[in-house]
């Protein structure tokens, strides 16, 4: 078996055991500052979906739900914590103030819709909860632009997902592909990482 194949009947069977409640924490997790990608959940979703093991519109019922619940909880860190919450704890998220910077002129630039474009943005979506906590946006209008943007979003990458499964045989024929680029990324990653450590410490032994 290779990495690509593991992993999909891993992260599969981590969403089958814990079901729509998993789906709920996973996004939560996904809109708030959490390194959870929606990418990396809604489509096993779907995997299951086309086994016939959940079912399509109570998939997207409750990762829209779990939408609401982690921009509410970013939103109220943006109100009553803003950019130090960003500042004390993004370094373990991976995030820094240079996102949040993006994402504040962002959120300026296309005002309330922000909500609903920065669904189908990568780090974007992460953050623009925050922003708009800052700027107290209208209650209403926040959850209502969460709601249809996370909304379509999960629909669109649980029906990606059913497609997916629905041609797997095709798609593991070059699963051994996929696998390099994988490894090769995951190693781009980890260099990445070890490269900002350096460049962070030597300031300090400078001093």
């Amino acid at each position: 078996m290779g990495l690509t194949e593991f992993i999909v009947n891993h992260a599969t069977l981590i969403i089958e055991k814990t079901s729509y409640l998993g789906i709920t924490i996973l996004m939560t997790l996904e809109s708030m500052i959490m390194p959870v990608p929606s990418e990396a959940v809604m489509p096993f979703a779907g995997f299951l979906l086309y086994e016939h093991k959940l079912t399509f519109w109570t998939i997207v019922l409750f990762s829209t739900l779990g939408s609401i619940i982690g921009s509410l909880i970013s939103y109220y860190a943006g109100a009553y914590g803003g950019r130090p919450f960003v500042r004390k704890f993004g370094k373990y998220l991976l995030l820094n103030e240079h996102h949040l910077d993006k994402t504040e002129a962002f959120f300026a630039k296309y005002g309330d819709k922000t909500i609903f474009i920065s669904r189908f943005i990568p780090i974007v979506r992460h953050l623009i909860s925050i922003p708009a906590g800052v700027g107290r946006m209208n209650m209403k209008k926040f959850i209502l632009y969460t709601i249809v943007g996370a909304g379509l979003w999960n629909a669109f990458l649980t029906w990606l997902g059913y497609r997916l499964k629905e041609n797997w045989e095709t798609i593991r024929q070059y699963t051994e592909i996929v696998d390099i680029i994988l490894i090769i990324g995951i190693i781009a990653v980890i260099v990445w990482f070890f490269i900002r450590l350096r460049r962070k410490k030597l300031p300090s032994q400078d001093n």
